[in-house]
């Protein structure tokens, strides 16, 4: 190495030495200009660029050897043999187009290097050969192992130059090809020169003839030059005439969706940037690749003829999973004439999201939306597999069906938003409580099901299995920091005992916990066939009670409320009745309950409210009107303005509005039915406390709310004068109703004796069949009746204590 720095800095001319470097640079870089078209290039006009590139690169390391040997001064009369000079620059060139050849060859690493090596053996022979045409007064002695160098040096860098390089198309990486393959060939000629030792003898002779350096430099500058020129005048030509058709192609084919490549032989020779998104790599490296060895499959083969449309694989360059692609062909003419080295251009469209789509309908078509359990198409054919599968094997079978008993009241307290956290944390646990081959599935609402596959004995493993759920569905549910009450009632059907299709063991377990329903919910009960006839016709009449609301089969009965001072009607409550086509009157007992059981009730009293709310407002005169509200209208969070759009839509005034809502109401979510009861309160609306004495009756409700009214449960005033602890209580209560100023009614008043009593402690109203009965809005007129009895026995009871 000191040796080569030692002649580097001692024996050359650095101002001839840069400009072999520059001159090294701009023909490196010329050359992989050339190259770039030559990749693109097929027959005669590749076989122009290829030679045009073998020239620019030979003739500029043979410019670069000839000018740094000018640079030269071993302090001795030098020449060069003109046929050495000559026979070194065809040997540049010929090397350079055979590495340029080989690396064009096919888009590989191994060409690349392949390329290279030929690049670095002919800059190291062009050098040598050169070196013999050097003459001087002297003899030239070479140290091998410094000549070895040279050449690895050389071959080195020529090849990593070619990696670099030699797929580009970015300036950016030609120009750092160009500066590589530069470090190589000066490399190359510098370690050379440093194996080169003179020994000096004046029996030599240097003849006239042969070129001086002074010549060599004119003839090496202008013939290089000019070819150099000439490569960068028909890269820059071609550039030109080119660009702007390509940049348009091109700027078309990136705005298309699908990816588009260009394939010629099998290789890929151009492509758009939805190709290489797909392929995972920049066009350089996609260009001269096989396509349908390595990167696109088909099940047949490959595409090749017009109009031709399939489905395979791409495989991405660097790995990974395969993409499913549909690829369209067509045959582009590239002015040969011959479709053998015509163009095929392949569209291709990435079908993951039509898979994943396609996959996401199945998945949907067979599985619940929210919870992501098999939904009730799925459940059909899965438990008919499961059937089988039992048969065959004699395991059992047993089918749960599970119904959330909270689930409505936390849909209308907190929101859709938290009902639907309860149903999927409830479809986590049920997945939890079993495993395959039994399964959860949801029917829709909040209903559930669980079909168990076991070995064990029935019922006993159904028994478990169902009190395991209960257990786990007793848990409240956490929904932004509340507890949100869940709770079930299963119903159990066993296979073959209750029913051996699906439709059978379905209906029997919904008849079971139809049956738990009624035991008080919580709980969980078995089939049996007692319960079918009973059940059947509880469900027959939610139904026609559901079609009764849409069709208006209720009716609105109203029962007069008359002031006991002077018997005076200031009011009434509105009761609903339903007069069944078939049925006749339906008790209110029988639909009530239903309603209730089937979330009709909320429904129904709105109903009611309407309908009552329009009555009252055609009346002449301007009684109230009292309307009860359910447990779970009193929660419902839109009550308020459900009121209030109902006074303005029926042009009631809201001081004639009495709500009437029972204690218990109040405990479902206290909070919010105090605070719907104070919004209702600034609509004007008056607020009753319905059966005040049963429950729980408790003080602190009446002290936390300003309850407009207080009505006695008539099981009090009916037992009046018969049961002394009832007389007591109904005294105690108007007691409590004078000291809290608030006004008393009494229900079920149905005798004299009851009206005296009432009127001698100052109770405020009275409700009963001795005051009127409930009857439809056209027996208007028997409340006036009614009115003209309680007056006359007020004057009769006047009468007789004024005797």
């Amino acid at each position: 190495m000191l040796k080569v720095l030692t002649c580097l800095t001692g024996q050359h001319d650095f101002r001839l030495v840069l400009v072999a470097g520059l001159v090294c640079f701009a023909a490196c870089f010329t050359a992989f200009r050339l190259f770039s078209r030559l990749r693109g290039a097929r027959g005669l006009v590749r076989g122009a660029w290829l030679l045009l590139t073998g020239l620019v690169a030979g003739s500029g390391v043979w410019a670069t050897h000839f000018i740094a040997m000018v640079a030269y001064d071993p302090g001795l009369k030098t020449g060069y043999s003109p046929a050495g000079t000559l026979l070194s620059l065809m040997i540049a060139v010929l090397f350079m187009a055979a590495g340029f050849a080989v690396a064009s060859a096919e888009r590989t690493r191994t060409n690349d290097c392949a390329g290279g090596l030929l690049l670095g053996l002919g800059i190291g022979a062009m050098h040598y050969t050169g070196m013999s045409a050097f003459v001087t007064q002297g003899y030239v002695l070479w140290e091998q192992a410094t000549v070895a160098a040279s050449v690895v040096i050389g071959v080195s860098f020529s090849a990593i130059a070619l990696v670099i390089a030699g797929r580009a198309r970015s300036l950016t990486k030609q120009l750092i090809g160009g500066t590589v393959l530069t470090l190589g060939v000066c490399g190359l000629h510098f370690t050379g020169m440093g194996a080169v030792t003179i020994m000096p003898d004046v029996n030599v002779v240097v003849p006239e003839q042969l070129l001086s350096g002074a010549m060599l430099t004119l003839a090496v500058t202008a013939i290089t030059g000019l070819i150099i020129l000439g490569g960068l005048g028909a890269v820059t030509i071609e550039s030109s005439t080119s660009r702007s058709a390509l940049d348009r192609i091109r700027r078309l084919a990136n705005a298309a969706y699908e990816g588009i490549v260009v394939v010629q032989d099998g290789r890929i020779n151009d492509a758009n940037a939805a190709f290489c998104e797909l392929a995972g790599a920049l066009l350089d490296d996609l260009v001269g690749k096989p396509l349908y060895t390595s990167m696109l499959t088909f099940d047949g083969k490959e595409p090749a003829r017009e109009g031709v449309r399939r489905e395979g694989l791409l495989q991405p360059l660097e790995g990974g999973r395969a993409i499913p692609v549909e690829v369209f062909s067509r045959l582009m003419d590239d002015g040969a004439r011959t479709e053998t080295s015509g163009l095929t251009v392949l569209a291709i469209r990435d079908l993951r999201e039509r898979r994943s789509a396609e996959e996401k309908i199945r998945y949907l078509a067979e599985h619940d939306g929210l919870t992501g359990l098999p939904n009730r198409n799925s459940l059909q054919a899965r438990l008919a597999a499961a059937l089988e599968r039992v048969e065959a094997s004699g395991e059992t079978l047993s089918l749960v069906c599970i119904d959330l008993d909270h689930f409505k009241e936390a849909n209308d307290l907190h929101g859709h938003l938290a009902g639907d956290a309860l149903l999927v944390e409830a479809a986590r646990r049920l997945q939890d409580s079993v495993v395959a081959p039994s399964f959860a599935a949801r029917l829709g609402g909040d209903e559930f099901i669980l079909v168990q596959i076991a070995a064990g004995d029935q019922p006993a493993a159904a028994a478990e299995l169902a009190g395991r759920v209960l257990e786990q569905l007793s848990v409240p549910a956490v929904y932004e920091g509340q507890d949100l009450a869940m709770g079930a009632s299963l119903g159990v059907s066993l296979f073959p005992d209750d029913g051996r299709t699906a439709e059978a063991l379905l209906a029997n377990a919904d008849m079971a916990l139809y049956r738990a329903k009624e035991s008080g919910r919580g709980v969980y009960r078995f089939f049996k066939r007692e319960m079918d006839e009973t059940i059947r016709e509880r469900r027959t009449l939610a139904r026609e009670l559901r079609q009764a609301i849409t069709d208006e089969e209720l009716v609105v009965f109203y029962q007069p409320l008359a002031r006991a001072a002077d018997g005076e009607v200031c009011g009434f409550e509105a009761l609903v009745r339903w007069k069944h086509p078939v049925r006749g009157m339906v008790p209110p007992l029988d639909f009530i309950p239903v309603a209730e059981e089937n979330g009709l009730i909320t429904q129904l009293g709105e109903w009611v409210l309407r309908r009552a709310c329009a009555d009252a407002a055609s009346w002449d005169r301007p009684l109230r009107i009292a309307v009860n509200l359910s447990p779970l209208q009193l929660n419902q969070p839109n009550l308020p303005t459900l009121v209030h759009e109902v006074l303005i839509a029926t042009g009631l005034s809201p001081s004639r509005l009495e709500l009437e809502i029972t204690e218990s109401a109040l405990f479902k979510d206290y909070q919010r039915a105090l605070d719907n009861l104070r919004r209702l309160k600034a609509l004007g609306v008056r607020i009753a406390m319905d059966d005040f004495g049963t429950g729980f009756s408790s003080l602190s409700t009446l002290q936390s709310f300003p309850f407009d009214k207080i009505k006695i449960d008539k099981s009090f005033v009916e037992n009046i004068h018969r049961h002394d602890r009832a007389t007591v209580i109904v005294r105690a209560v108007l007691g409590l109703g004078r000291s809290l100023e608030i006004p008393v009614v009494a229900e079920g008043v149905e005798t004299q004796e009851q009206i005296d009593f009432l009127r001698g402690e100052s109770c405020a109203e009275l409700q009963g069949y001795a005051i009127g009965r409930p009857g439809p809005i056209d027996s208007l007129s028997a409340w006036t009746l009614a009115r003209a009895a309680v007056a006359n026995a007020s004057e009769q009871t006047k009468a007789r204590g004024a005797a």
